[in-house]
């Protein structure tokens, strides 16, 4: 029987999200049906919207969710009806020239096939109402009641963690926490920055005291997130609107520069002064981004000293490892999540969702079912 449910679609960028009914056939052998319970709006969503990152349309968007497995196919591992799962946006084939290399967030099938707003298996798995096919951003299409995916994309996670908190690990979280366990090299008593104090950064710079740095530095514009980034473990704090954050890495540093610097802001400036406020011989990770067409000019001298530059999409991402991971870092109080949820809405209210993150009036909203 189809399932019928509500979902959020964008039908043309530049345009609010119509809430529409929209159903889905009986599931593949390998897929799960997950009743979607918790959904974040992320900045990616935001650039579909207004037009920056191209994708087929109509698209249903949204790929930071949690929810409650209702239905497993007849050859679907590893998670059961019940669970409580995380959906992860990154699947992968495990042995294409770039999974058996250990980069998975670079398959060869997950970078073919997400362009097209398909779902792993080149498939679409919603239809409107006339039959039509819907296309799914970044192989989920979260906003909507309910998801039709592939097993290996739904985590299995500890019940206790509420599915609020839980969706942010799906995106922002492990994007930000992530790139300071698993990709930057951040050694016991490190000089961290964090640039950009959203979802993503503050994510970050809890990683980074996760990580073990001896002093964070936070970042950006808005006298509340940095009030917040040190609540949540920032050491110094910069308002970049009245101080140079590359003087002051350097004021603290004894004139050599941080040691890291985990850049969140998405900015042709911050990129810029990542690269002048690291030592030479330290890295930067790059976390932000701007439109794909557009350029990002440097001092050449800031990109010398063998410093190490890299752009991480997922942090490093191994959904089976660090979902589990990360949710009970938040049980154990380890890992702050509460504190990045600006407001929470139903689904009809997510396009005045949109305006506040535009704005940058919230953190994180999540859309709850």
């Amino acid at each position: 029987m189809p399932l019928q449910y509500r979902a959020a679609v964008l039908r043309q960028s530049g345009t609010p999200l119509s809430i529409e009914q929209v159903t889905a056939g009986d599931p593949a052998p390998t897929d799960v049906v997950v009743r979607v319970r918790a959904a974040g709006l992320c900045h990616t969503d935001l650039e579909v919207i207004d037009g920056s990152l191209r994708y087929p349309l109509p698209m249903i968007l949204g790929h930071e969710a949690a929810g409650v497995v209702e239905r497993v196919g007849a050859e679907a591992g590893n998670v059961s009806v019940g669970d409580h799962v995380i959906l992860s946006w990154n699947p992968h084939c495990g042995h294409c020239f770039q999974c058996d290399r250990g980069q998975p967030i670079l398959c060869d099938t997950y970078l073919g096939e997400g362009p097209r707003g398909l779902h792993f298996d080149g498939r679409s798995k919603a239809n409107f109402a006339d039959g039509s096919a819907l296309q799914h951003l970044m192989f989920l299409g979260a906003f909507a009641e309910y998801c039709v995916l592939p097993a290996q994309q739904a985590i299995v996670v500890p019940t206790e963690i509420p599915f609020d908190r839980a969706c942010l690990i799906g995106c922002g979280v492990m994007t930000g926490v992530g790139a300071a366990l698993n990709i930057a090299d951040i050694a016991h008593g490190d000089t961290v920055m964090v640039i950009g104090c959203g979802a993503v950064g503050l994510a970050a710079l809890q990683g980074a005291v996760m990580a073990g740095a001896g002093a964070v530095i936070a970042v950006d514009l808005d006298d509340a997130k940095l009030s917040l980034a040190t609540k949540l473990g920032a050491t110094h704090t910069v308002n970049a609107r009245s101080q140079d954050p590359v003087e002051f890495a350097r004021s603290v540093t004894s004139g050599r520069g941080v040691d890291v610097v985990l850049e969140a802001a998405g900015h042709p400036s911050a990129f810029r002064q990542s690269t002048e406020a690291v030592r030479v011989g330290g890295e930067v990770i790059w976390l932000g981004k701007i439109d794909v067409a557009n350029d990002v000019s440097f001092r050449w001298g800031s990109l010398m000293g063998e410093k190490r530059l890299r752009r991480s999409s997922y942090g490093g991402a191994r959904p089976l490892r660090d979902f589990p991971y990360l949710a009970r870092a938040y049980l154990d109080g380890r890992l702050q999540l509460d504190e990045l949820i600006t407001a929470r809405m139903k689904l009809e209210d997510i396009n005045r969702g949109f305006d506040d993150l535009r704005a940058g009036r919230s953190i994180r909203t999540v859309i709850e079912f």
